[in-house]
């Protein structure tokens, strides 16, 4: 329905409503069982009172052009003067259960969006959601590329590019991977759009329904919806200080033969641990015995704080078993919606066709802006100083907990990535904690989303990038004294338990 308002016109703003309004449905444009907007959502569209709308409804509906009822709202009438009952409406809302389908019911999106929402809350510290610090971001140096490619009139920033992303862009990140232990052709690299989407394509092209997936546990929980929404099978291996338990992973893989492991060996997300040396070559070996794939998830593996990074799995195979997944959105900006895999040719010529069906390629003007960023040498200043800040940030926040934690709560303080993961103390629900936490105004992920089998209530994510170090400490403080509330709560709660009540007599 389309209406504007001439404010210069003689014609009093309600009779120009209802004479648009009217036209439109005497023409067929508006068809029977059309629902009007209600009245005071047009007038705010239109800018005017509520009652200049309500006065052009109810001259439509003394013609006989629509009618209303409670629950439905204002209609548009097949016929003049026709009765409004629910019969008479020939057009209903859609029945969605019954259309979408069986793929679109098995995904769930809430936890992420609401994560989203949380950062840009303003009355709210968040510790929940996985962003880069807008602070750290390399702003000026960008805002340069990207004026350097308009000025000079490059059209080809954006234009289309290939699905697989534009050579020298695969190039670079082939410079990149070489400096990570990986000797990587062009045309074994794919640009994505992050390197979520590359999970997402895994499942697709790899997983048949009713196939065996293994995960860490936790893991990224986004990984774990990927591949129960193509219907496989997941199956968590616990992981300990040192990474996936593979004694654990190799008698699963003699009972069942599963199609894909999916891994976060280094800073993993949620827990922050590195899996050991030993442990990463006995993967790869395993994945060779048993003929099965391997998705290495390596989003942080540039945040290294102390030391250096152990080797990647990737870097330790040679028969194409181990599929890379990495992206720049956790170390530039995550607008910018840019990763990449590094897998074997046939492998990326699959993730390719499955790519051009969901979205073509990735942004243009972002895979410029990046291949300029890393050619030119910025990138690399880029992570050191990242590095520095986010070292900075974990320190504040383990020192936070250091003072304001109640007893037995327990945390780690890992060697790089984004998160401390926290135990809390027992009697401590995450899913109860929450609740209180959000009375403080304060937010993190509860544990139990990384879990494949229901458990992690006992556990909660907290990120130290997005926050300010002013926030770090407010945020931490504040969490900690929900916990405190729940804990005397729980005390207080036993000490009447244990109370002997005698009746009166």
């Amino acid at each position: 329905m389309r209406v504007t308002i001439n404010r210069e016109a003689d014609t009093p703003v309600y009779v120009q409503i209802f004479e648009q309004v009217r036209r439109q449905i005497l023409s067929g444009e508006l068809l029977p069982g059309f629902r009007l907007p209600p009245e005071r959502k047009l007038a705010e569209s239109l800018g005017v009172n509520r009652t200049t709308v309500l006065n052009a409804y109810r001259e439509l509906k003394a013609e006989g052009l629509v009618g209303s009822r409670v629950g439905n709202g204002t209609i548009v009438l097949a016929y003049p003067d026709e009765e409004l009952n629910p019969g008479s409406i020939s057009s209903q809302e859609p029945t969605w259960n019954q259309i979408f389908s069986q793929y679109a019911n098995n995904f769930n999106s809430y936890m992420v969006k609401d994560l989203l929402a949380l950062a840009n809350r303003k009355d709210v510290i968040s510790f929940a959601t996985g962003i880069a610090s807008p602070e750290t971001g390399p702003i000026q140096i960008l805002k340069g590329i990207e004026q350097e490619l308009v000025e000079q009139e490059n059209y080809k920033a954006l234009l289309h590019t290939p699905t697989e992303g534009f050579t020298s862009l695969r190039e670079a990140v082939c410079c990149l991977m070489h400096k990570r232990g990986v000797y990587c052709r062009y045309d074994e690299v794919m640009l994505l759009s992050g390197s979520q989407q590359g999970i997402d394509l895994a499942a697709r092209i790899i997983i048949d329904p009713g196939d065996l997936v293994v995960v860490e546990e936790p893991t990224f929980f986004p990984a774990i919806q990927a591949f129960k929404t193509v219907g496989a099978r997941v199956i968590g291996i616990p992981i300990d200080d040192k990474g996936m338990r593979i004694d654990i992973f190799e008698q699963l893989l003699q009972r069942y033969r599963p199609k894909l492991i999916y891994t976060i060996p280094t800073f993993q997300n949620p827990s922050g641990t590195e899996m050991e040396l030993d442990r990463r070559k006995q993967l790869v070996e395993l994945a060779y015995k048993y003929r099965v794939l391997i998705i290495e998830d390596d989003a942080y593996g540039d945040l290294c704080y102390e030391g250096h990074a152990l080797p990647l799995l990737k870097s330790m195979d040679n028969d194409g078993y181990v599929i890379y997944l990495s992206t720049f959105s956790k170390i530039v900006y995550p607008g910018l919606r840019l990763g990449w895999i590094v897998a074997h040719k046939k492998v990326v010529k699959k993730f390719a066709a499955a790519k051009q069906i969901m979205d073509l390629h990735s942004n243009s003007l972002s895979q410029w802006i990046i291949e300029r960023f890393i050619t030119s040498g910025s990138f690399a200043s880029h992570i050191h100083k990242v590095c520095a800040e986010y070292r900075a940030r974990r320190d504040a926040m383990y020192n936070a907990l250091s003072q304001y934690a109640p007893k037995d709560l327990l945390w780690n303080r890992p060697r790089g990535g984004y998160y401390i993961w926290c135990k809390l103390p027992e009697g401590v629900s995450a899913s109860k904690l929450i609740s209180k936490a959000a009375e403080h105004k304060v937010a993190f992920v509860p544990g139990s989303p990384f879990f494949t089998s229901g458990q992690g209530d006992d556990f909660i994510r907290l990120n130290f990038t997005f926050a300010t170090f002013k926030d770090i400490n407010e945020g931490i403080k504040r969490l900690c004294e929900a916990m405190k509330e729940l804990i005397d709560h729980k005390d207080h709660d036993e000490i009447y338990a244990d109370m002997e009540i005698n009746p009166i007599v």
